[in-house]
């Protein structure tokens, strides 16, 4: 597999300096146990290998006991690396305890927060650890050759994936992805009692990903009760396949009535088509559909990347008045359109100038494709798709 450099890398690094241990979360196949080959770990401990993690779960004792031995062995403080750290939880307390007598620090990663939460008296390691989390490859991340749209949008961006140019394998992968979900993620750990309904949701959730979120729709069509499609949702999220976005409910200055139903949104657009069990050949609303995805899980990602507590939201009101994204910190509020054309046009952004006007927002931006960015008028600017990251940086991170 071809090397790809990740922005996440230099903050880890930075954070390992300064003598700290970090936990690093992500769903499957992100890049993690790949990312852990680029630091400068003295051992690597794979929990995802069935002989290792069984020896451990037999004698939790043996870790500490190891760690220690190799601790006096080099004469230093080793950085050791827990790759799936979820599939062994009670290896926490051994590991604060080794950070706390200055034994050992720790690189731990995850890609399931409900096998970590299953444990009701887990011990998140609070002030010994730095979160990170590690997503799909940002537009920043991805290689020259795979910078078309349409690709994006249909396959997504898995590394391995973005890293295999023939799309029949690409279609293999996915489908082991969706399938391997299913078997290791809930029929192994018994999640769900019924795996054909879940099954069924799973196809239904992905189908409306980024559209607000239907529970009863979802549960007439599956025939299950509305509590139980909370539940799977909640299951999507832990497992960190979908993530919840929730409504902009700032106060502004008219009464206007805003929905309250959130949104989800797949973690990878090639994951998200497969489990939908849709084709390669989209329609043109579909891609347009798909676009809007896409600019809010590269927002979601900027944001996730910042030291700083940015939000994501979209704007909705009863009326059907939207702005597809809203990021926002502190007072800084950035209103984004999404359109599905290279042809921008002020027409398009009268739901954004309401948003600028209730909130008192000065500026507000389409993303789309064009190929330079165009001002429509003294407010609304249309910038080409490849250009989300400056705009945030520029607006948002202040950098």
């Amino acid at each position: 597999m071809k090397k790809l450099n990740r922005s996440i890398t230099a903050a880890i690094k930075t954070t390992l300096k300064r003598g700290k241990s970090t936990l690093l979360l992500g769903p499957r196949q992100v890049g993690k146990t790949t990312l852990l080959t680029s630091l400068p770990t003295d051992l690597v401990i794979s929990l995802a290998r069935p002989a290792i993690r069984q020896r451990y779960e037999q004698n939790i004792e043996i870790f500490s006991q190891e760690i220690e031995a190799l601790a006096e062995k080099l004469g230093k403080k080793p950085l050791i690396a827990v790759d799936e750290i979820q599939k062994v939880p009670e290896l926490m307390d051994a590991t604060q305890d080794l950070i706390d007598r200055q034994i050992a620090q720790f690189i731990l990663t995850g890609s399931s927060a409900r096998k970590l939460k299953k444990q009701q008296q887990l011990n998140w390691l609070p002030g010994r650890v730095v979160y990170f989390h590690l997503d799909p490859l940002t537009t920043c991340e991805l290689p020259k050759s795979y910078k078309k749209i349409d690709e994006i949008l249909v396959y997504g961006s898995l590394p391995g994936i973005v890293t295999d140019d023939n799309n029949e394998s690409r279609e293999h992968d996915l489908e082991s992805y969706v399938i391997t979900y299913l078997e290791e993620e809930v029929r192994q750990e018994a999640l769900v009692r019924n795996l054909r309904d879940f099954a069924k949701f799973l196809q239904l959730a992905a189908a409306e990903s980024g559209q607000l979120a239907n529970f009863n729709n979802i549960s007439k069509d599956i025939g299950v009760a509305q509590t139980t499609i909370a539940a799977y949702y909640q299951i999507l999220e832990d497992c960190l396949i979908a993530e919840r976005i929730e409504p902009f409910a700032r106060e502004c200055s008219t009464r206007r009535r805003l929905v309250k139903s959130c949104e989800y949104l797949f973690f990878d657009l090639g994951v998200r088509r497969m489990a939908a069990r849709e084709g390669t050949k989209l329609a043109n609303t579909t891609m347009g559909h798909l676009f809007e995805q896409f600019v809010g899980l590269e927002l979601l990602h900027l944001a996730r990347s910042q030291a700083k507590r940015i939000t994501l939201n979209f704007w909705r009101d009863l009326e059907g008045r939207e702005v597809d994204w809203i990021l926002s910190y502190e007072d800084k509020i950035l209103p984004i359109e999404v359109k599905w054309t290279d042809k921008p046009a002020i027409k398009q952004a009268r739901h954004l100038k309401t948003f600028l006007t209730d909130y008192n927002v000065k500026n507000g931006y389409i993303v789309c494709r064009c190929d330079k960015p165009r001002k429509l008028d003294d407010q609304i600017t249309a910038i080409p798709w490849q250009g989300v990251a400056e705009l945030v940086i520029k607006n948002i991170v202040g950098v």
